[in-house]
């Protein structure tokens, strides 16, 4: 268990570093200074080679042993969700800005994680329920038609990038070694995403700028950021993991306001209120009917 000043610091940390990925996408995208596919591939690459160099060093692996053909294919359906998050994430951020694209994510995610409790068989109280109502309007009003909506294929491609997020999270509950095994999907992920560059040959650019974004978000912002949000669960509970990353958009959206000037509009304030409050809600309301 960690020290309390150390939990702190370390999830500080991995909240920026979260938040960090929607910037530096933007940054890159927003600009044209490398096309989605090639973003994509080097930002799974680069998160790759750091889990794969920091899992060897300090052996996290476990003993190789039989694996059954059922294990294999799970194991690759992972690595395939977490491709199909980075895409949509990539591609969307063509279009969207950054506070509006992590709260369509962090929503998302939190709508699929809940909805798949349902479908297991969990029965939400009252709270729950009122929680993830709220939430779900809040992302609704944010995509409605309007002047300030963000863009309908930016704002759908994202909800999907956080449909695939959810369902790769619920994949890696109650791992033995989460780092060793994010290690293992990243380096899986990468020949999808080599094979999509490949397709989209067509729209290859790319600046040393944009390269270097897209390394940094994939080596700092996720490779590094996973390992070190690992480590601060340790000293968390699962409710305050929950709440804490309520605060990702919200950085996220700071962010974007300060380093990409982009402006802060009243839907999105109200969205984020609305959105993050369901969520927070909902995760009171799973934690009380466990007690």
């Amino acid at each position: 268990m960690s020290s309390p000043p150390l939990t702190a610091a370390l999830t500080g940390i991995t909240l920026i570093a979260f938040a960090a990925n929607a910037l530096l996408a933007r940054l890159a995208l927003g600009d044209a200074a490398i096309d989605p596919a090639t973003y994509t591939s080097l930002r799974l690459a680069s998160g790759a080679a750091v889990l794969w160099l920091i899992v060897t060093l300090f052996k996290r692996f476990r003993p190789a042993g039989p694996v059954s053909e059922r294990e294999r294919r799970g194991r690759w359906l992972s690595a395939a969700m977490l491709f199909l998050y980075a895409i949509t994430f990539s591609v969307a951020y063509l279009w969207l800005e950054v506070g509006t694209g992590a709260l369509i994510l962090f929503g998302a995610v939190q709508v699929t994680m809940i909805g798949a409790g349902i479908l297991a068989g969990h029965r939400p109280n009252a709270l729950e329920w009122s929680g993830l109502a709220v939430a779900f309007a809040g992302l609704v009003y944010l995509v409605s038609p309007g002047l300030t909506a963000p863009d309908p294929i930016g704002a759908a491609l994202m909800a999907i990038a956080g449909l695939a997020w959810g369902v790769y999270s619920l994949r890696g509950r109650g791992s033995a070694d989460p780092v060793g095994d994010t290690a293992a999907n990243f380096i899986r992920s990468v020949p999808f995403a080599v094979a999509i560059s490949l397709m989209a040959v067509a729209w290859f650019h790319v600046s040393a700028r944009g390269a270097w974004v897209a390394v940094a978000s994939g080596a700092l912002a996720s490779g590094l950021g996973y390992v070190i949000w690992y480590a601060a669960l340790r000293g968390l509970t699962a409710t305050i993991a929950a709440i804490v990353q309520l605060a990702v958009p919200v950085i996220a959206a700071i962010g974007g306001v300060l380093l990409l000037a982009e402006p802060l509009t009243w839907r999105l304030i109200f969205a984020s209120v609305v959105v993050l409050g369901g969520v927070a809600l909902a995760i009171l309301g799973r934690e009380r009917a466990r007690a």
